[in-house]
C-alpha cells in the first residue's frame, strides 16, 4: 500500500513541475528521468496496479524494455517490426502472469498510446522549430 502511495504522490508532484519547465534548454538525462517517471505513473494508474503487482510488473518490464532497446534501427523495416514483435509475444506470458490477459493486452495499447501522445506533444511544442522551418501543427 505504501507503494501505491508513494507512486501515486510521484505522480501529483511531477505535474506541476512538468508545466513549469518546458525549456529546450534542459538536461536531456533530466527530461528523460521526467519521462520515465510519467510512465511509470501513466501504466500504473491504467493497469491499476496494486504494491504486489508493480512489485512483480516492473522489473520484468525493464528486461523487456532493454531487450526493445536492442533492437537494431539500421534493419529493414519488416525486420525491425518482427523483431518487436518476437520480443512482445517473448513477454506476453510474463506480463499475463502478472496482470491477467485482458489486461496485458490493455498495457500493450497504452504503451503505445503513451509513446504516441508523448511524439505528438513534441510536435505540437511552440518551442520545438520542426525540420524545413516553422511550426507546423496540422501533421
Amino acid at each position: 500500500m505504501k507503494k501505491y502511495l508513494l507512486i501515486l504522490a510521484l505522480i501529483i508532484g511531477i505535474m506541476p513541475s512538468l508545466k513549469a519547465q518546458e525549456d529546450n534548454n534542459e538536461d536531456p538525462n533530466k527530461r528523460q528521468e521526467r519521462i520515465k517517471a510519467l510512465y511509470v505513473a501513466y501504466i500504473t494508474q491504467q493497469l491499476n496496479l496494486n504494491a504486489d503487482e508493480a512489485q512483480r510488473f516492473w522489473p520484468i518490464h525493464a528486461q523487456f524494455v532493454a531487450d526493445m532497446k536492442g533492437v537494431k534501427h539500421d534493419l529493414p523495416e519488416l525486420e525491425k517490426q518482427q523483431s518487436i514483435l518476437n520480443i512482445k509475444k517473448k513477454y506476453q506470458d510474463n506480463f499475463n502472469r502478472i496482470l491477467g490477459p485482458k489486461r496485458c493486452e490493455h498495457f500493450f495499447r497504452m504503451d503505445s498510446e503513451f509513446k504516441n501522445k508523448l511524439i505528438e506533444r513534441m510536435r505540437n511544442k511552440p518551442d520545438n522549430p520542426r525540420p524545413g522551418g516553422g511550426n507546423r501543427r496540422g501533421l
